[in-house]
This record gives structure tokens, sequence and C-alpha cells, in this order.
């Protein structure tokens, strides 16, 4: 329409100062339409020949519109946008949608998953567990105790090739199994200690075999108290028949999936990543031999996970070298 209406002016006889006033444009863009297009092409040439650039000035209403659109699934059955992909959803420039998702925080590429707890109890059974880890029964011991299942003892057909200047340890992508086992543990949470051992099978006899382990290694008339999940073979009759042979023995159970505040997990978590993730076994027995290794090597270094309930609206973190963790 601004093009046709130059055209129209410029039929009248009208000079070029007064149509760039009335049309609000410049002497270069008259001469490029009426020379170079109209005159050549006539009507056709009043036709843009390319599609223009994306829209480049963000605007609060653009923006309220690209969030709305990125807080919904694509039609094309994606799970997320990305930037380029709502770019041309919109017709605007990529590098907007990034910066308006700076803006606003949204990143979605990413992805964070959650476990919430159904237990209509939840309150007072983590607040038992956490009585017990901040303010224990004197002269109690108090045994975080779980079981960390089918770890496998994977080897690698291709050697090794180490850590070197510039370059990071290689592993061959393919892998050969020699079987698996669990291992059992309980981390002492006034020593820090951890008391190993592993097993063929995860059943409630190996758990029960390890909780009279435990105990054995315990004075006899000191009260014990193990923190443990809610597996069901942690619930069994043999392990209720376990404790009525040792009063002195204690079973309190998390909450349903709340293992995160089991310390062992913490333990678990640190064996897993120094051992377990990157680890060379040869067979099942070097697996538990490098496991029992490690779990010697810890006790002599050994600290206690030490807890502060200070916040409820804070999670519960964790640090090795202090030992020293907020809630």
């Amino acid at each position: 329409m601004r093009r046709a209406r130059l055209i129209l002016i410029l039929s009248e006889g009208t000079s070029w100062s007064t149509i760039a006033e009335v049309v609000g444009c410049s002497s270069a863009y008259i001469a490029r339409w009426q020379g170079a297009r109209f005159e050549e092409q006539r009507l056709a040439g009043l036709f843009a020949r390319h599609r223009g650039r994306p829209v480049t000035k963000r605007t609060p209403r653009l923006e309220d519109r690209i969030l709305a659109w990125t807080r919904r699934p694509p039609d094309d059955a994606a799970s997320h946008w990305s930037s380029r992909k709502l770019a041309r959803a919109l017709g605007v420039n990529h590098m907007m949608i990034a910066q308006v998702w700076r803006r606003a925080g949204l990143k979605p590429h990413r992805l964070e998953r959650y476990l919430a707890s159904d237990d209509p109890d939840f309150e007072r059974k983590a607040a038992d567990v956490i009585g017990l880890y901040v303010n224990p029964p004197q002269h109690a011991a108090v045994f975080c105790v779980d079981d960390k299942t089918v770890i496998q003892a994977l080897d690698r057909f291709k050697p090794v090739l180490p850590l070197s200047l510039g370059r990071a340890e290689r592993h061959g992508f393919e892998s050969y199994r020699h079987g698996t086992l669990s291992l059992y543990a309980a981390l002492n949470t006034k020593s820090g200690q951890v008391l190993g051992q592993t097993a063929a099978h995860h059943t409630t006899e190996e758990f029960v075999a390890f909780s009279n382990q435990l105990v054995a290694l315990q004075p006899r008339q000191r009260e014990i108290h193990i923190i443990a999940d809610n597996l069901s073979a942690h619930k069994t009759e043999q392990v209720t028949q376990f404790l009525a042979d040792h009063p002195k023995v204690h079973l309190q159970f998390t909450p349903t999936y709340s293992s995160w505040l089991n310390q062992v997990e913490l333990w678990f978590a640190k064996i897993e990543r120094d051992v377990i993730a990157r680890g060379i076994f040869t067979s099942v027995k070097d697996l538990a031999r490098k496991l029992m290794r490690c779990i010697c090597l810890h006790n002599n270094n050994a600290a206690p996970f030490r807890w502060a309930y200070r916040d409820f609206s804070h999670r519960i973190i964790t640090t090795f070298d202090s030992a020293v963790t907020g809630h």
C-alpha cells in the first residue's frame, strides 16, 4: 500500500521532498521503487523480493506471547521447544527467544525429577529419624542400614587409555559382565564408620544375617537403633522374630519414598562415584575385594555426617569436608 501510494503521488507530479515528508521515506526509497522497480516491471515490481527479517523489537506483549507458547507443548509431538523451533513458529529471531527465556529463568531443555512421599504419617516418622541423628539416646548406637543391589562386575574388552595432559581417561565402549552382587552396609552415625558385607542374593535371610553380625559386634547390653527403608525384605516374619530375639534392637523405618533420610545413602553415592562407576573388575570376587578394601580405607579416616535441623523450607544437603549439613 505504501509503494502504491508512492507511485500515485509521483504520477501527480509532486516533488520528491514533499513525497518524502508525506510518505515518511528517503529519496533512495523513492528512486528504488520508481525507477528500478515500477518503470521496469510495472505492478509486479511493487511486490517484495524477500520475506523480510524477523521482528527484532522486543515488546512486553511479544514477551508474554513467547512465554505463553513456551509453557505449552509443541504441536509436532515433541516434548519441549527449542529456541529455533519456537522462533520459526512465531516468526521471530531465535536469539530473541533465548533472551526472553534467560530473563524469565526458563530452561525448556532441562528436566528435574522429584519423588514425593505419599506416607500420611510422614512428619512423625521423619522427626523420629532426624531425632536419632540430632539427639540420639544416651549410650545407644544408631546405625543406618541399607543394601546396594545388582552391582555389576564390568570388565573392558579394550585396554584403558590412561589420563594424559589435555586428554581424559578413555574406556572402550564394549564391556563384559562377570556377574552381580549386593552390598549390605551399616553406617554408624556417631563415628561415621561403615560395616559392610557382600552377598550373592538380596533376600530377607541375608538382611537378618547381616543384622545378627551387626549386633554381635556391639556390647551385649547396648541399645541399638537401626534405620532402614520400607523394603518388603525388612518387614518379614524372620525380621519380626529377629527383633523378638534381640529386645535391645529397635528398627526405625523411614517414610515411604524417603530414602534420602537414610544417611547410608550418602555413603553409597560416594562409593558409586569412587569405585563402581568407572571401576574395572575381572570377576565378582574382584568386585567384592575392591568394595571391602574401600570400606577399610574409609574407616581409617571416617567422620560422621552432622545434620543441623534449622529450617523446614530447606532440603538436607551434605558436605564431606566439614561433615555439617543444613536442613
